[in-house]
């Protein structure tokens, strides 16, 4: 904002822009100073502080004034106006404070300079073409890193694009990389614009600028029952060395590498756990590879356990891991050759080895363990199956198609047999399955089956005959039928079926209302219900139940047997024809003679007309009544007949007899009542008199029981207060008892305490001390050991220092000193000397006569001292020259440096 005044005073480094209106030139003026105005010149803005850059810091100044090579500023020769570098930008850094000269401005403001740290890059780029002071040429659009740690100095001509952190490259990880374009990686290998290539190498990896991270790929980390599956995307070199194809597939194991980090042309199909067969387990390989690492399509391999091993691409399993079939003597195994079979590839433990040909079958047997060969196929697994006297199965032989049963033996079918299904009609397999009497719903007549459980179609049919009871069989082949009467068991064979009954039911009979397999011999009974009408025109319905039975002379005859079977239903044919003579009958009677003798009539009907002429008063000779109605056709006889029910079918009839049987009842009901009203009468006033009676006693009894209630009361009072008094003198006594007790107690208590107080100090006492002697024995005896032991020691250590030196170095080392001695002496010129501290008084006269006289006599052994010498003198051996040497001891300088020594010299010696 411009300014009015006229004297401006401008602080330490500040400054402000003066514009001379008359040349339209603006100025700096720098601070401090005062800045007295013109007329013709404007201040521009009030002082400004000027722009200091601190130290790692920098700015950026747009349009920037030139300078010249000595860093002084330029100005216009003409107008005096400032150089600027339009369009420029300068980037200064730590410096003294400096003004903005006119049409300088402050880009970018005080920024601290960017610190790259260890790991970290700058993404740079190259704006315009520039030279570095180092002489480095970089051309716009190139791109570098800058690369940590370091202080990064910003250029006008370079633009910071990004900044990169280093990746982390772990254990068992890869980082993936792709080519922006042409490059060189770290490594020095060209790389191709979009070329991706892993690094494997651990630690931190800081991408080159022209390098793209992709991801971190985690490596697979392989067990002994881990495989990983792996396919090319294009021909290349693994990691190993192998060269791979396109879309060629491998396993990478255990065996290989415990971690695979898949490459980036690896493509990853999955993991492949390990077959693992046991001792009894085998599986057929399909497409296995072969020794040249190929599948071979269309062959197999049986590998048979114990064992562990990984399926390779394109290896399959034929039914997974199967079983070993372990046969036994009852089993065996239908087998096929697939493949023409040489001597000895029939299989492991086959006895019967022979040259097969493709599609031959054979069967082997138990015991044994089998692995059927890649070349064989296991048809079914055949076991021996077991029959009773009474069980049997359909064989059908496949060669030439004939059917048999086997019925009573254990029996293993053969390469060339098969089970047969018999086929039964569905109205005999429901007949077989119901398990019940057909003739009757009742349980026991038939074969006992489950209804839940189908038939077994290939086990011989049978069928348990009941007693009194027949079964026709027919045989289709020879065309043939046979009766069998029961109590039997019916079997079947191949071609043979059950003659099935279709016989009348219900009541009127309805023909074909069930089937049956076995015609009952009797003696049973039917009911059947039939209409007839009198010679008056009285229509009736009658329900009449006959007995019957079979008639068979002779069972083993095969026309007499076969005649039961002529009439398929019997029921309904005997019905119809008894119902036909009945109603004939009963058509000549009226409707009241038919009522009152309507039993005799129908017998007379069913069985013969000799009652009938005797009801007629004919005295004519005639046979004896008959007593059944025998049917030649099929040897059915009726032998009774039982009128059960006789009810008129017009409804005007049936009315009249209704009411007048109902009137009937009505009296007969009206003199019941009435004898039940009077015995109720009687009844009632009998209990009324004994209810009266009974409230007088109950009242005298409960007067009695309050006077026994009063009486008891009070005695209860009184025993209340007499208790209560006695309770409480009791209750003081016991009181007082208990205090008494409680205080003997715990005196008792208190001297126990205080003697198990003492004893337990007294103890504690007594351990302490055995403790503490314990311990000193134990301290005397530790330091006896220890003395004992460096006694031992010391022993053992002069023991071998003196068998190191040897008694001969031991002597020598003795001697040393005194021949020293002698030859110093000697080369003195002295004959003895005496060393002394002085202190003592020594007479030496009589030493030295004595000493000569000893060492003439005793040149070569010790003396004794003499016995007026405190001290001591030894002679020792003579010295090679002959001359004696002897030792003086001072009193109390035994042992000490006070020793002196006596030294005899030759005579000769002045």
């Amino acid at each position: 904002m411009a300014s009015a005044e006229s004297i401006i005073r401008i602080p330490p480094y500040h400054f402000i822009h003066v514009l001379d209106q008359n040349s339209n030139v603006s100025r700096v003026e720098v601070g401090p100073q005062t800045y007295i105005r013109q007329d013709n010149e404007r201040i521009l803005f009030t002082p400004v502080r000027m722009v200091t850059v601190p130290p790692r810091h920098y700015c950026m100044v747009a349009n920037p004034v030139a300078r010249d090579a000595e860093g002084s500023v330029l100005f216009s020769e003409a107008t005096g106006q400032v150089r600027l570098r339009h369009a420029d930008l300068e980037i200064r850094l730590a410096q003294d404070p400096f003004p903005l000269y006119p049409g300088e401005e402050l880009k970018q403001d005080i920024t601290p300079l960017q610190v790259v740290l260890p790991n970290t890059a700058l993404h740079l780029k190259a704006l315009l073409d520039f030279e570095t002071e180092s002489g480095d040429k970089f051309v716009a659009g190139d791109e570098w890193l800058f690369e940590g740690p370091g202080t990064y100095i910003p250029q006008k001509e370079v633009e910071v694009v990004e900044k990169i952190q280093a990746t982390v490259i772990r254990q068992n990880q890869a980082l993936r990389l792709r080519a922006r374009k042409e490059c060189r990686d770290r490594e020095g290998e060209k790389r191709v614009t979009g070329e991706e290539w892993l690094v494997r190498s651990v630690g931190a990896y800081l991408p080159s600028v022209y390098e793209e991270v992709l991801n971190l790929v985690d490596a697979v980390i392989l067990t002994e029952k881990m495989a990983l599956h792996l396919r090319a995307r294009q021909n290349f070199q693994d990691i190993r060395g192998v060269a791979r194809r396109t879309g060629e597939e491998w396993l990478v194991t255990l065996a290989e590498t415990e971690a695979h980090v898949p490459d980036v042309c690896e493509e990853v199909l999955g993991l492949v756990t390990v077959t693992t067969l046991g001792p009894r387990s085998y599986c057929v390989i399909l497409d296995p590879v072969g020794p040249n690492g190929k599948n071979q399509l269309g062959h197999k391999r049986v590998v048979k356990g114990e064992k562990s091993f990984f399926l390779q691409p394109g290896e399959s399993l034929e039914r997974g891991i199967q079983e070993v079939y372990v046969l036994s003597e009852e089993e065996g195994l239908l087998l096929r050759a697939l493949q023409a079979l040489e001597k000895g590839e029939g299989g492991e433990g086959v006895e019967d080895e022979r040259e097969r040909r493709a599609g031959d079958r054979w069967l082997i047997r138990g015991p044994l363990e089998y692995v059927p060969p890649a070349k064989v196929e296991v048809l079914e697994r055949r076991r021996a199956i077991p029959l009773d006297e009474n069980e049997g199965i359909y064989v059908r032989d496949i060669k030439t198609g004939k059917v048999r049963a086997v019925v009573g033996s254990t029996y293993m079918l053969t390469q060339d047999e098969e089970l047969w299904e018999k086929e039964l009609p569905a109205g005999v397999e429901e007949l077989l399955g119901s398990g019940l009497d057909p003739l009757a719903d009742r349980g026991g007549a038939g074969m006992k089956t489950s209804s839940h459980s189908p038939r077994d179609k290939t086990r011989v049919v049978s069928y348990r005959v009941p007693h009194n009871a027949a079964v026709q069989v027919y045989d289709y082949r020879d065309k043939k039928a046979r009766v069998v009467f029961g109590p039997e068991l019916v079997s079947l064979g191949p071609e043979e079926q059950f003659t099935v009954l279709s016989l009348s039911a219900g009541r009127p009979k309805r023909p074909h209302a069930r089937r049956a397999l076995c015609l009952l011999l009797g003696p049973d009974f039917c009911t059947d219900v039939i209409t007839i009408e009198t010679a008056d025109h009285a229509r009736l319905q009658l329900q009449l139940a006959y007995n019957w039975h079979f008639e068979v002379k002779d069972q083993t005859n095969p026309q007499e047997a076969a005649r039961l079977f002529s009439v398929p239903d019997f029921v309904g044919d005997a019905c119809k024809a008894i119902a036909s003579r009945v109603r004939g009958t009963v058509a000549s009677v009226t409707f009241d003679d038919f009522h009152k003798n309507s039993a005799r009539i129908i017998r007379a009907a069913v069985f013969g007309y000799g009652v009938l002429e005797e009801l007629a008063g004919e005295a004519v000779a005639s046979p004896p009544p008959r007593d059944r109605a025998v049917f030649p056709q099929n040897g059915l006889v009726v032998s009774s007949v039982d009128v059960q029910s006789v009810e008129p079918v017009d409804q005007r009839t049936r009315d009249a007899l209704q009411r007048s049987v109902q009137l009937a009842i009505e009296i007969t009901t009206n003199s019941q009542e009435a004898a039940a009203r009077h015995e109720a009468q009687r009844l009632e006033q009998e209990a009324r008199g004994r209810l009266e009676r009974q409230k007088i006693l109950d009242q005298a009894e409960a007067e009695r029981a309050r006077k026994e209630l009063l009486q008891l009361e009070a005695l209860s009072t009184a025993v209340e207060s007499t208790g209560v008094a006695k309770a409480e003198a009791q209750s003081r006594a016991e009181a007082a008892r208990i205090e008494g007790e409680g205080a003997v107690l715990q005196a008792k208590l208190k001297a126990e305490a205080l003697a198990i107080e003492t004893e337990a100090e007294l103890q504690r006492l007594q351990k302490a001390r055995e403790q503490e002697l314990t311990y000193s024995q134990a301290q005397a005896e530790l330091e006896l050991s220890k003395a004992e032991r460096l006694a031992e020691v010391e022993v053992k250590k002069f023991k071998e220092m003196t068998e190191a030196l040897g008694t001969s170095t031991i002597r020598d080392i003795a001697l040393a000193g005194p021949e020293l001695q002698v030859k110093l002496l000697q080369g003195l010129g002295l004959k003895s000397t005496l060393i002394t501290d002085g202190s003592s008084p020594i007479n030496l006269f009589s030493t030295a006569r004595d000493r000569a006289a000893e060492a003439s006599s005793f040149p070569h052994q010790r003396r004794r001292s003499r016995p007026g010498l405190k001290g001591g003198m030894s002679l020792v051996p003579s010295t090679p020259g002959g001359v004696p040497a002897s030792t003086l001891f001072l009193p109390g300088c035994a042992g000490s440096s006070y020793a002196a020594t006596v030294m005899a010299l030759p005579s000769s010696v002045p």
